[in-house]
C-alpha cells in the first residue's frame, strides 16, 4: 500500500548544515535539536542538492515518500493534480531555527534552473514567522538597482558588509508571513524561527559566507561557477513598499477559522492556511497537505477515521484520506501544493 490507511504523524527529519540552530525545532517536534541542525524537512520528496537521499521523508512503515507518491499519484494528490503536475508534490515544507543569521544568498528561478541545471522548478519560498526577537529584521532584495559587475566584485572580494548594507530590510514579528520570490538576495537575522514553504528544490547561491562553516568558492555556486551562477541574481531595486506587498501581517490573520497566509502572488507555487479550531470546527477539502500543529490539542477527523493531534505534530494527509476537519482547542498551519488550476506566472 503506497498510501497509509490514515494521515501519518511524521517523525523528526533534521540533519546537519553549515549554520547553527535547531534547538527550537527539537523542542517543538521532539527531534535531536541543534547545534548544527537548523532545518527540518517535513513531508519531503526532495533530496538535498548533490545527494541522493538526504532530506527525503521516510514514512513510519519504511516507505520513502518520494517512491510512494510516484507509485500512486492519484491516491496521494487527486486526479486533477496528477493530470497537471504528475507525481510531483510541488511543495517542500521546512522548519528553520536560526542560531546565526543566514548568509546573503538567493535561489534561482524556474527559467534559470531549466537552462543551467535541467530542473523544472526554481526556488521561490515563503516564511511564516513562528518566533522572533523584538525588532528582528530580514533583508530581501537590493535597495538600489545593481550591476552584475558590482555584485560579482563584492562576492569575489568577500565583502559581506557591502552586501548586507545593500539589502532592503523589514522588521518582522511572530505571525507575519512573507513571500520571497526566486532571484532576490536575502538574509534573516539570528533568533528568527520560521515555517518555510518552497518549491520542491534545493538550490542556493551564496553571495557571502563570513563566519560560516562553508567555503562559498567551492560550494556556493551550484557547481556552475560564479560567472554563470550570478546570472540568477535579481538586480532590480526593491523598495520598502515592494516588501510590504509580499507580507501578510500577523494582525490580519489572527482569530479562529481558516485563513490564507499567503499573498496572491504565491498561488502558482504553494498554499498555506491557518486552521484554528478554537472557535469551532474547521474543515478542509481532500488533497495532499502537511498539517503542522502549533498550539493546543484536538482531533483530526478525516474520511478514514479520527486521530488525536497536539502541539508539534506534523501530519501528512493524502487526497485518499478525504475531506478533513480539525476540532478542539487547537491551531495549526496546513501547507498545500498549488491548486491544479493555478495560473502560472513568469517565474
Amino acid at each position: 500500500m503506497t498510501v497509509p490507511a490514515q494521515p501519518v504523524a511524521l517523525p523528526a527529519n533534521q540533519f546537519d548544515h553549515f549554520y547553527r540552530g535547531g534547538d527550537r525545532i527539537g523542542a517543538l517536534r521532539g527531534g535531536p535539536g541543534g547545534p548544527q541542525r537548523p532545518e527540518e524537512w517535513i513531508g519531503s520528496a526532495t533530496s538535498r542538492f548533490g545527494t541522493v537521499s538526504q532530506g527525503l521523508t521516510v514514512l513510519p512503515d519504511g516507505q520513502v515518500l518520494a517512491e510512494a507518491v510516484a507509485a500512486d499519484p492519484i491516491a496521494w494528490f487527486g486526479a486533477d493534480h496528477a493530470d497537471r503536475y504528475g507525481s510531483s508534490t510541488e511543495l517542500l515544507v521546512k522548519l528553520l531555527d536560526l542560531g546565526q543569521r543566514l548568509p546573503v544568498h538567493l535561489h534561482p528561478n524556474r527559467e534559470f534552473a531549466r537552462t543551467h541545471l535541467g530542473l523544472s522548478h526554481g526556488k521561490t519560498e515563503a516564511w511564516i514567522v513562528l518566533d522572533a526577537p523584538a525588532g528582528a529584521q530580514v533583508g530581501v532584495g537590493f535597495k538600489e538597482q545593481m550591476s552584475l559587475g558590482q555584485v560579482s566584485s563584492w562576492v569575489m572580494d568577500r565583502n559581506s558588509e557591502a552586501l548586507l548594507s545593500a539589502l532592503q530590510t523589514k522588521t518582522v514579528q511572530p505571525g507575519d508571513c512573507m513571500l520571497v520570490p526566486a532571484g532576490l538576495p536575502h538574509t534573516v537575522q539570528e533568533g528568527v524561527f520560521v515555517l518555510e514553504l518552497q518549491e520542491p528544490s534545493d538550490m542556493s547561491i551564496l553571495l557571502e559566507w563570513q563566519d560560516f562553516a562553508v567555503d562559498g568558492f567551492v560550494d556556493g555556486h551550484l557547481g556552475l561557477g560564479f560567472d554563470t551562477a550570478l546570472q540568477a541574481v535579481d538586480l532590480t531595486a526593491i523598495s520598502a513598499s515592494d516588501l510590504d506587498a509580499l507580507v501578510i501581517p500577523a494582525a490580519s490573520v489572527a482569530g479562529s477559522g481558516v485563513m490564507s497566509l499567503m499573498p496572491s502572488a504565491a498561488d502558482q507555487y504553494f498554499r498555506a492556511d491557518r486552521v484554528d479550531a478554537r472557535g469551532g470546527d474547521v474543515g478542509m477539502p481532500a488533497g495532499f497537505a502537511v498539517l503542522l500543529i502549533l498550539e493546543g490539542s484536538g482531533v483530526l477527523h478525516s474520511g478514514v477515521g479520527d486521530q488525536p493531534v497536539s502541539t508539534g505534530d506534523a501530519i501528512l494527509i493524502a487526497h485518499a484520506h478525504g475531506d478533513w476537519t480539525l476540532s478542539g482547542n487547537v491551531m495549526g498551519v496546513a501547507c498545500r501544493p498549488p491548486a491544479a488550476d493555478a495560473v502560472p506566472g513568469a517565474r
